[in-house]
C-alpha cells in the first residue's frame, strides 16, 4: 500500500484550489480534478509530505491546516493507497504553474460539478458538510466505484 497526502487549499472567497490534471504521462487521474498532494517520500511524517507537496505543487506554504481523515483506496488494476487528507485555511507565498496539470480556485459549491472520481464525491462531501474526522474504504473496479464503507469519530 503506498501513502500518500491530498490537501483542499481553502481562500477567504470561499473556494478550493483545485488541480485539473492535464500535463503528466501515464497520470491515473488524468482529466480529473483533485486537491494537491502526493507520495510519501522515506521517513517523512503526513505533514511533512503535505507540506512538501502543497509547496511543490503550488509554491504555496501552509501555515494553518487540519488533518481530516484517511481514505483507503482498493482496486483490482492500481496499487492499493492510504491516502491522509487535510484541508488548509491559511498560506503564504504566490501560486506557480503546477508540472501536473493546471491550478485553479473554484467555489466549493461547485466542485461536486467537476470531472471528479466517484469516491472523491463521498469526501469531498464530508469535508463540506462535516467537521468531524472519518475514515473511508473505496474500492474499485476499472474506474467504476464498487464499495464504500465510512466511519466518522
Amino acid at each position: 500500500m503506498k501513502l500518500t497526502t491530498l490537501c483542499y487549499i481553502e481562500n477567504d472567497r470561499g473556494e478550493y484550489l483545485m488541480l485539473h490534471r492535464t500535463k503528466k504521462q501515464n497520470d491515473l487521474n488524468a482529466g480529473k480534478w483533485i486537491g494537491v498532494g502526493g507520495k510519501f517520500e522515506a521517513d517523512e511524517t503526513p505533514e511533512e509530505c503535505l507540506l512538501r507537496e502543497v509547496y511543490e505543487e503550488t509554491g504555496l506554504t501552509l501555515t494553518h491546516y487540519r488533518f481530516r481523515g484517511i481514505v483507503t483506496f482498493l482496486s483490482n488494476e492500481w496499487e492499493g493507497e492510504y491516502m491522509h487528507l487535510f484541508t488548509a485555511d491559511k498560506y503564504e507565498g504566490t501560486l506557480c504553474d503546477c508540472n501536473e496539470g493546471e491550478l485553479a480556485w473554484m467555489p466549493k459549491k461547485d466542485v461536486l460539478k467537476l470531472n471528479l472520481w466517484e469516491g472523491d464525491h463521498i469526501f469531498l462531501r464530508e469535508l463540506l458538510e462535516n467537521d468531524r474526522f472519518f475514515s473511508l474504504k473505496l474500492s474499485y473496479t476499472g474506474d467504476v466505484l464498487t464499495d464504500s464503507s465510512f466511519i466518522r469519530y
